[in-house]
């Protein structure tokens, strides 16, 4: 995917980017190369490959969401950013905050931040687990994204809890969803949330399957959740 087709792409969408948009994602494209090399980043490096599979698969999230109506964004096992910083670019309203388990990857996204001149974004070196049980976070975020994490009745223990009450948890998934939403449903009602949409399309070019799964958060979440690290992973609540 070109410069041309992705904002073209985008514009079908009712997203116009300014020159300065348009420059960040370029500034993006050149950290993440650079970075890459440093460390394991990503294994995508081709410049199409990502404005296609990081950026334009990033914001397709909200092609089905609505991130006008937000304020208060978090990102969880964010890696490189994704999909959170692309959003960011496209919404710079958003109050974006991301947690990742790598400090390696705070300290580059960080840099990264200051590069493309993002305002209202922090970074959290910490376990989902840990972060999802402490009271300046818990149920405090309109939306929380996830991208191609973990399977989602483990996801929906790391990202529920993060969810105000009627906000949103937004699962980005590649093919072969319906299987995790069957197995991930006990999870979901556990722990306060109920599907409310799940969005399937094609990426443009390559026409690979992606899934947009739409978690509304209709209750609050049991205090005992989300588990210790490594607990959801190992005994993910499924039946």
């Amino acid at each position: 995917m070109n410069i041309e087709q992705f904002t073209g792409g985008l514009e079908k969408k009712g997203i116009s980017l300014s020159s300065f948009q348009l420059e960040q994602f370029e500034t993006y494209y050149e950290w993440l190369v650079e970075w890459n090399e440093k460390m394991n980043l990503t294994s995508i490096t081709e410049k199409k490959e990502v404005y296609l599979k990081h950026f334009y698969d990033s914001i397709a999230a909200s092609f089905y969401v609505d991130f006008k109506k937000m304020n208060t964004l978090c990102d969880v096992g964010a890696g490189a950013g994704f999909p959170s910083l692309p959003i960011k670019i496209c919404f710079p309203h958003l109050h974006v905050t991301i947690v990742d388990s790598l400090n390696k990857r705070i300290h580059f996204l960080n840099q990264l931040s200051a590069a493309l001149k993002l305002e209202n974004t922090a970074f959290y070196h910490d376990r989902a687990e840990t972060f999802g049980r402490s009271k300046d976070h818990r149920e405090s975020y309109d939306v929380v994204t996830a991208r191609a994490v973990a399977r989602l009745s483990v996801l929906s223990e790391l990202c529920l809890p993060l969810v105000k009450k009627d906000g949103l948890f937004v699962a980005l998934k590649a093919a072969s969803a319906d299987e995790e939403i069957e197995t991930g449903k006990k999870a979901i009602k556990t722990l306060g949330g109920k599907i409310e949409t799940v969005h399937s399309f094609q990426l443009p070019i390559e026409e690979s399957e992606r899934n947009i799964i739409v978690i509304k958060k209709q209750s609050q979440t049991p205090k005992k959740f989300p588990r210790k690290p490594g607990t959801p992973n190992k005994s993910p609540i499924e039946g």
